[in-house]
């Protein structure tokens, strides 16, 4: 109580701000991490989500700077912290029902056909859409396992150290995508993701079983990219990609991420003046 009230003059006037301006707080919170926070948002339909997630940013953005402040969205601000995400919860619905709500027993789940395809898809296509998952340099840093960021590709019910955690039933089951960052688009993440998990339903994509345990210890299951300019060729390689969003925006993404590699290959970093300076 007391932690949470130190920060409560920012906190408040943030989901004040936000609730005037049509974005609905549920609840917020300290996090893990020194100076980290979560500020939970009522959902919607994706593009209105994405909506509230950019004003949801330059809300905080501009109520810190008034206060003589700063936030951050990097995906990871310090070596020895955790790392910020963006947790994507996804739900079909159809006519007022949930689509992903059925009968039939997939592993520790009871659902539909929908809710099994949509959620392989999402298993399959995670590399291909990577870069609108975790969009900088910097984004790929917070993938450390056992640090609540998920490093591998595997699903799992409530599970945290999973990529994909399968959560609620009946009408409340749902998908969340743990990958992306908090640096992401959200436009671009919510689109990438609702395409994968399409293209699961279209294509009938079963996803592997659920992973019980640790998924950090599993050695086997498929890691995440593991930098920008990874994730970027495997964008550009994708027939799924190109299918999804057309040839002019897989170019157009991939001239700006591998920009954005070459300008970090060739700048000197902090880092490197603290190994090197002495000692060459």
């Amino acid at each position: 109580l007391l932690q949470g009230a130190r920060t409560e003059d920012a906190t408040a006037a943030v989901r004040r701000h936000l609730r005037r301006s049509g974005v609905p707080v549920e609840s917020s919170k300290g996090e893990w991490g020194v100076g980290q926070h979560e500020l939970n948002v009522r959902y919607a339909d994706a593009l209105t989500m994405a909506d509230r997630h950019v004003v949801y940013k330059q809300c905080l953005k501009e109520t810190a700077d008034r206060l003589g402040a700063s936030v951050t969205f990097m995906a990871k601000v310090a070596t020895d912290q955790a790392g910020s995400s963006c947790h994507v919860h996804m739900s079909l619905w159809r006519d007022g029902q949930s689509a992903f709500a059925g009968d039939q027993q997939f592993g520790p789940v009871r659902c539909s056909d929908e809710f099994r395809w949509f959620l392989g898809g999402v298993l399959a296509h995670v590399p291909d859409v990577m870069v609108f998952l975790a969009p900088t340099v910097n984004s790929y840093k917070r993938y450390v396992d056992g640090s609540w960021a998920p490093t591998r590709v595997a699903w799992s019910y409530d599970n945290r150290t999973a990529g994909v955690r399968v959560v609620g039933s009946g009408p409340s089951l749902r998908v969340e995508c743990r990958i992306p960052g908090a640096d992401c688009n959200p436009y671009l993440a919510l689109a990438g993701l609702l395409a994968s998990g399409l293209d699961g339903i279209a294509n009938r994509t079963e996803p592997p079983d659920c992973f019980a345990g640790d998924v950090y210890a599993a050695r086997d299951l498929p890691h995440v990219p593991r930098s920008l300019a990874e994730a970027t060729d495997l964008f550009v390689a994708s027939p799924f990609a190109k299918a999804a969003f057309g040839q002019q925006v897989v170019d157009h993404y991939a001239h700006f991420f591998r920009t954005e590699c070459e300008a970090y290959d060739t700048t000197v970093t902090d880092w490197e003046r603290r190994r090197y300076f002495e000692r060459i």
